[in-house]
């Protein structure tokens, strides 16, 4: 099993030295940096075998002096590629990656531009995200696995083959998740919030890491850190709730998890996407808050993560007023330099969200990555057009308008968290699905169900029960219905007891009357409108929650949750004992 440093502050001192010398000898545009063009290669004498291996940030610092300033720029570019093979694609395919970047295949794709990474995408029907995920490369575990491993061949061709290359995707669990079949599925990160068990969540958390690991995957664009103070559609149950400490607490464990598994941890969305109620992927959001009040409210989770050793965090489409306004984040230099690395001390690797979203495309391809690698980012994440992206940065660094060091810099942290997640064998497929994973999973899941109206002692149903739902979850009304046939209640197809079950974008039409249990499967904000004499919330629509939910209706369970969110007019739970 992998396993990754909690503490990749450690190797910040030898970062800063190595880079700050390479930056000193760096040379002429078109030259390898420390290098003159006259020079004899010198021969460092091999270390005694009895030496220590060498530290993350080391090896990159050695790589990096001997890459190109094309191997550079490729090594801070993370697109997608269209495809569901890395060498072998359909017709289809081949023409959306000729309009991305001039080449047939994903393969053909990361040696053209010398990539550093490439991010897996796809979207399922509640996914807010939808708007920038242009395809899907996902299906199944044994599809991704090889993926993957066909992306991986082609890099290790690379002058910076040395180096793991890196596979991110947005696996969050709930609403956002990207690979879906086949793999343990966790409750949302709200759900998580209502357990209030970090040790809960790590343990999940690491059985999600593993099942990436096995499938390929090293980065995982999760946990989501954003602290959810308003009635977000597109945060949501992506959060782990509305209080900073204990959503922090979270962070840290799906941090800890994710990482002892061997998956990087990216926490987002920096500087706090909960404290905005609109979405970034169709414009960009005001934060209007003063700085002191997102210093307490929005940052304590970041900092959390960062403390639990968080390798990377995503920087957000997000104009803060009170910091750098009119400016997106993911252009600035404030909040990522200042900011994040200043006063946050954070160390690792700062991502873009998807540049490919409408606020990060005010400019072209070329000239947004050059922004956002100025402002303190260090991987440009899903531009619109690779080939525009990789272009503009080499003619930026040639031109002085990107200084070399902080292409240095970036490329620099980027191969340190590579070298960081280097260290062991991927786990077999057979381990998805395993029993001490869904354990860990059925934990968490069950501590998350909360009531929020009716007896917390006499919450289990007696005599038959009628399932219903708001529109399209014929699929969850399914595996409620199985649930609860196991837990030995008897389904009927009307007349019985109705248990109603809301979802993601639900809202008071979505309701039914007479219901005596209502359900929210997301953000429980709708059930503030419920008449039913027992409500409840499982934050999630999983099956793992449905057999939670099922056994409190069972009467074998108690509800353990609190909810993480206010609710109008609704405790945070009637279970206090």
């Amino acid at each position: 099993m992998v396993r990754v440093s909690t503490t990749p502050r450690r190797v910040a001192a030898a970062f800063v030295l190595v880079t700050t010398l390479l930056v000193a000898g760096c040379s002429g545009p078109g030259q390898r940096p420390g290098a003159s063009p006259t020079s004899a290669p010198v021969t460092e004498p091999a270390p005694p075998s009895s030496a220590p291996p060498a530290d993350p940030a080391t090896l990159a610092a050695a790589l990096v002096a001997e890459l190109a300033d094309e191997d550079l720029v490729g090594q801070v570019l993370m697109p997608y590629a269209y495809g569901d093979q890395a060498t072998k694609v359909s017709a289809g395919s081949a023409a959306g990656n000729r309009a991305l970047g001039g080449v047939d295949t994903p393969a053909e794709m990361i040696e053209k531009y010398r990539l550093g990474g490439l991010i897996l995408v796809g979207f399922s029907a509640d996914d807010p995200t939808r708007g920038n995920q242009e395809t899907t490369n996902v299906d199944n575990p044994k599809q991704v696995r090889k993926l993957t491993t066909g992306l991986r061949e082609a890099a290790g061709k690379l002058p910076a083959g040395a180096a793991p290359f890196l596979i991110g995707t947005d696996q969050e669990y709930g609403i956002v998740t990207r690979i879906t079949d086949g793999v343990t599925m966790l409750p949302s990160a709200l759900g998580a919030g209502a357990a209030n068990d970090p040790a809960l969540t790590e343990a999940a958390w690491r059985a999600a890491g593993t099942e990436l690991a096995a499938m390929g995957v090293n980065v995982d664009f999760a946990p989501v850190a954003d602290v959810l103070v308003t009635r977000s559609t597109v945060i949501g149950s992506r959060s782990f709730g509305a209080d900073p400490q204990r959503a922090g607490e979270q962070v840290g464990g799906a941090v800890r998890g994710l990482q002892t598994a061997g998956v990087a941890a990216t926490l987002k969305h920096f500087p706090g996407h909960g404290h905005s109620a609109a979405d970034s992927h169709k414009d960009l959001p005001v934060l209007g808050q003063p700085r002191g009040r997102l210093a307490t409210e929005a940052w304590p989770p970041f900092t959390a993560g960062i403390e639990a050793g968080a390798l990377a965090v995503m920087s957000a489409h997000l104009d803060v007023r009170s910091v750098d306004p009119g400016v997106a984040a993911t252009f600035s230099y404030k909040l990522l330099t200042e900011v994040l690395r200043g006063e946050l001390g954070f160390q690792g690797v700062v991502i873009t969200d998807g540049m490919n979203m409408p606020p990060a495309r005010r400019w072209g391809p070329g000239e947004a990555a050059v922004r956002a690698l100025k402002a303190g980012n260090d991987l440009i994440l899903m531009p619109p057009h690779v080939g525009q992206a990789y272009d503009g940065l080499l003619t930026a660094l040639r031109d002085g308008s990107l200084p070399r060091g902080r292409l240095v810099e970036a490329a620099t942290r980027v191969l340190t968290m590579k070298f960081t997640l280097a260290d062991g064998p991927v786990p077999e497929l057979s381990t998805l699905g395993a029993p001490a994973h869904r354990e860990a999973a059925r934990a968490l899941a069950a501590a998350a169900v909360t009531m929020l109206r009716g007896n917390c002692d006499t919450a289990g149903i007696r005599g038959p029960v009628t399932v219903t739902s708001s529109a399209g979850r014929a699929h969850t009304r399914a595996a409620l219905t199985e649930a609860l046939t196991s837990a030995g209640v008897k389904v009927v197809p009307s007349g019985g007891t109705v248990i109603h079950l809301v979802g993601y974008g639900d809202g008071a039409d979505d309701l039914r009357a007479g219901a005596a249990v209502t359900v929210a499967m997301d953000t429980p904000y709708v059930l503030a409108r419920a008449t039913s004499p027992t409500l409840l919330a499982t934050y999630s629509s999983s099956r793992v929650s449905m057999a939670a939910l099922a056994d409190v209706l069972a009467g074998k369970a108690r509800p353990q949750g609190r909810a993480p969110v206010t609710v109008t007019g609704l405790p945070a739970t009637t279970c206090d004992s």
